[in-house]
């Protein structure tokens, strides 16, 4: 097997991580395509996306302490098959209902990567390093939500909407292989209690009582929030309002990604040098930019696809420059438990990131001022949940 540390293993992890974006972003620009085919509405619709992340808030309390207490390497093997076979039944359900269903399956499997592999980083890289790895991996996964709805719009105009969780199941048995064949173990610290329930209650009330772990885990849900926003909102704003083609949509939303892609390189080189607290202050205050100039030009009704595309960019400047760093001060102080605190930290992230998702949704969307309006807010809040809950006290 590589060694932990190698190239080939920092890719693999990139991939698992990927799971989650890429099974949100590969079907977006068949979202309209959906309410035609189920004769449905956008709420139902947009349904599909915030059960999967209600799924993966769910199943990140379960693969932390998993992994704290069999290993890494189990829990990933597991959570692969389970989305493997979700990814399947998505592709050949016929109403809205299975997909639905299915979706939040798919996102019970989905979780594993991301969760186990923040643990793994943290294993074989520690806590100094862990943001510097992070942000590159989170550079790297840009590639998944800048392909995804480009490719995703070529596979719908192609074969449709289900061509699409095709793929998705072909993705998932290459991972499974080369996740078999590659990923050895890397927890040297397992934790025999780790799944007691007083153990476990035990060990998120002593997280829960740290009030830096608390503004990380709120600034890094924040942060994603703001990213699922124009996730769940966009399709409808820029094919609906806009008259964009899938293709057309996908390589906008690319555009938007490469803020991300941005912001997270330049978190890979500047991290260390600056260190974790400066980076989520520039992080998030960017972030605040862009959200505040897309609620302004959306107020004014300036509906033009650069008023929408770029304050986003912007905005994704600075979850690029955030994520990382507040997962890395999250996860960094717990080795004995960075499962656990990933976990909790992931649930957090994807709740209210539902929560995000089920507001826009329900909100008129005739304008971009819900999405808009959404990024704004939650920009706002990881500033002021960094100021007052990381930031020392004078």
């Amino acid at each position: 097997m590589p060694r932990p540390d190698s190239l080939t293993i920092r890719v693999l992890l990139t991939a698992l991580v990927a799971f989650g974006p890429l099974s949100t972003d590969l079907y977006l620009p068949s979202l309209p395509t959906l309410v035609t085919v189920f004769g449905t509405d956008i709420a139902t619709v947009q349904l599909t996306l915030s059960v999967f992340l209600v799924g993966f808030a769910v199943s990140q309390l379960v693969y932390g302490p998993v992994s704290d207490r069999f290993g890494r390497r189990p829990a990933l093997l597991g959570g692969i098959v389970i989305y493997l076979a979700a990814s399947v039944a998505c592709a050949l359900t016929n109403d809205i209902g299975g997909l639905i269903v299915a979706r939040f399956f798919q996102a019970l499997g989905a979780c594993c990567g991301p969760v186990v592999a923040r643990a793994v980083v943290r294993d074989v890289f520690g806590r100094d390093r862990a943001a510097t790895v992070l942000a590159y991996m989170a550079m790297a996964m840009t590639l998944a939500p800048a392909v995804g709805p480009v490719l995703g719009g070529v596979i719908t105009e192609l074969f449709g909407w289900r061509g699409n969780f095709v793929l998705l199941a072909g993705f998932a048995v290459v991972i499974l292989a080369a996740t078999w064949a590659w990923m050895g173990e890397t927890n040297a610290h397992r934790d025999e209690d780790a799944l007691r329930p007083d153990r476990l209650v035990a060990n998120y009330l002593m997280l829960l009582r740290d009030r830096t772990f608390i503004g990380h885990m709120l600034v890094v849900a924040f942060a994603y929030s703001g990213i699922f926003a124009f996730i769940s909102g966009s399709a409808f704003v820029l094919i609906g309002r806009l008259h964009l083609t899938p293709a057309q949509y996908g390589a906008s939303f690319g555009v938007v990604v490469l803020g991300y892609a941005v912001g997270s390189f330049l978190a890979g080189r500047l991290s260390h040098r600056l260190g974790g607290p400066k980076m989520i202050r520039l992080g998030t205050a960017v972030s605040l930019v862009g959200g505040l100039l897309g609620v302004g030009l959306a107020i004014a009704d300036r509906t033009q696809l650069a008023a929408v595309v770029a304050p986003v960019f912007v905005f994704m400047v600075g979850a690029g420059l955030t994520l990382p760093n507040a997962m890395a001060g999250a996860v960094g102080p717990y080795p004995m438990m960075a499962g656990l605190a990933s976990s909790l930290v992931g649930f957090a992230q994807m709740s209210i990131a539902a929560l995000i998702g089920i507001l826009v949704g329900h909100l008129p969307s005739g304008t971009p001022l819900p999405m808009m309006g959404a990024i704004g807010l939650v920009a706002l809040g990881a500033v002021v949940a960094h100021r007052a809950l990381v930031t020392p006290r004078p």
